[in-house]
């Protein structure tokens, strides 16, 4: 691979920010504060296994399923510039 005027930690370096970004993305949804008994969404009760497995848990299982399917699968694209990263 040709590697022009990059210097040879580039692709290092890239691999790193990606990983920093996605553990910060996970860390910003985690649930903070105490946990609820109820759902906040449809007021069900939240079982109490749940909200110890679960700390700061906020909604049920059915209403967590669903929010994680709207948000969808993060598309892991690298956003930093590289000419190789957009390549793939």
């Amino acid at each position: 691979m040709a590697k022009g005027f990059v210097n040879d930690d580039a692709v290092q370096e890239q691999i790193d920010a990606t990983v920093a970004d996605a553990v910060a993305r996970a860390r910003s949804k985690q649930p903070k504060g105490p946990g609820l008994s109820h759902c906040e969404e449809c007021d069900a009760p939240i079982p109490e296994a749940r909200r110890k497995a679960v700390p700061g848990v906020r909604l049920c299982v059915q209403c967590q399923a669903e929010r994680d399917r709207e948000e969808g699968v993060f598309s892991g694209y690298n956003r930093r510039g590289s000419k190789d990263s957009q390549l793939r």
